[in-house]
């Protein structure tokens, strides 16, 4: 009966014991007003370099589908197989008129120095020769084009192996062993590893601003911010967006992260934004609580705390502009770790 006692004397003292949680009182700020002309907060996607997506030449049945996406590849390596014995075919009759092409030249080179030694003698005309030279030049004539169509027909041949132009990582496959692969078909995508740029669509209204940014970060998935070791803005705005493209070259510290992954691009020092004189909320850094790709602070409300997510800009001495997600002069908890505890309270001001 012991056993029992002691499990309903823990079960009576529970409640107690749960309200008894210690009070945690945590301080708050006001979120200062700072001007945000200095600041633009763009989307951006990750892109290759350089990306390359290798077509079909010729037409014919796919034999073999050699890599899958993921797969590493290297210069020359074999990707895919196209059927090519009515391209063999062809080079066998290409072979066969050239060889019949020279016969004929042949043929027509002896006709020619045949009648020029009968002019000599007397028993052809001028006439005679003057034939037998055109048909000896049509007969060169002949062999040259069999012997470009022979070219042709091996150049064609050799379509039906595709290799990898470079070192790469092989992004999708568009076929599958059996299809139809027809002149122009997409067969699989490749990009070189180690080069990767944010590609950024930028309204046209402020293509100017951003071209002049002082300072640009490029925030990456997992919460790192590089600087891009090149900028190209594009001269020409889409027609039906209105936007322009943002190109940022991306250091090799990039590389941990995947291509068409979406990150954000931080421009700063922007001085002709139209939007100068808007303030936005200006908190410390260690109010902020970042977990993976989120970022949120602790608001006081009432006698407590809310979480609520936000959006940042780059951290500058010690602080950071709110982009979203925070009104000017709301309170926040300086200590985000504490401010989650239970029992945590604003402290008194």
């Amino acid at each position: 009966m012991k056993p029992l006692l002691v499990s309903l004397l823990v079960l009576l003292l529970a409640p107690s014991m749960a309200g008894a949680a210690p009070e945690t009182r945590v301080p708050t700020v006001a979120a200062s007003a700072a001007s945000a002309g200095a600041v633009a907060d763009f989307d951006a996607v990750l892109q290759p370099v350089r990306q390359v997506t290798i077509t079909a030449q010729v037409g014919g049945n796919v034999l073999a589908l050699r890599v899958k996406a993921g797969d590493t590849v290297k210069r020359g390596q074999a990707l895919v197989r196209i059927d090519d014995r009515d391209m063999r075919a062809g080079v066998a009759r290409s072979d066969a008129a050239v060889a019949q092409a020279e016969a004929e030249a042949r043929n027509a080179e002896v006709a020619l120095a045949r009648n020029r030694d009968l002019q000599k003698s007397g028993f052809v005309s001028q006439a005679a020769v003057d034939t037998a030279s055109t048909q000896h030049q049509a007969a060169q004539a002949g062999l040259a084009q069999a012997r470009a169509a022979r070219t042709q027909a091996t150049v064609a041949q050799g379509f039906a192996e595709l290799s990898a132009p470079f070192d790469a990582v092989v992004l999708a496959t568009h076929v599958e062993a059996g299809d139809l692969a027809l002149p122009g078909r997409a067969l699989v995508t490749l990009y070189e590893p180690g080069r990767l740029r944010a590609v950024v669509q930028v309204p046209a209204s402020r293509a100017t601003a951003v071209a002049a940014a002082r300072e640009v970060q490029v925030q990456l998935p997992d919460g790192r911010s590089l600087k891009p070791v090149a900028r190209e803005l594009l001269p020409a705005a889409d027609p039906v967006s209105q936007t322009v493209e943002w190109r940022l070259d991306l250091p090799a510290e990039a590389n941990t992260s995947r291509p068409g992954q979406t990150i954000r691009v931080i421009a700063s020092g922007m001085q002709a934004l139209a939007v100068a004189a808007t303030p936005r909320p200006n908190i410390p850094a260690e109010a902020v609580l970042r977990r993976g790709e989120l970022t949120a602070v602790y608001v006081a409300q009432g006698d407590g705390f809310v979480l609520r997510a936000v959006r940042v800009g780059p951290a500058a001495a010690g602080r950071v502009d709110v982009l979203a997600g925070l009104a000017a002069n709301e309170r926040v908890a300086i200590d985000a770790v504490r401010a989650g505890l239970q029992g945590a309270r604003p402290a008194a001001n």
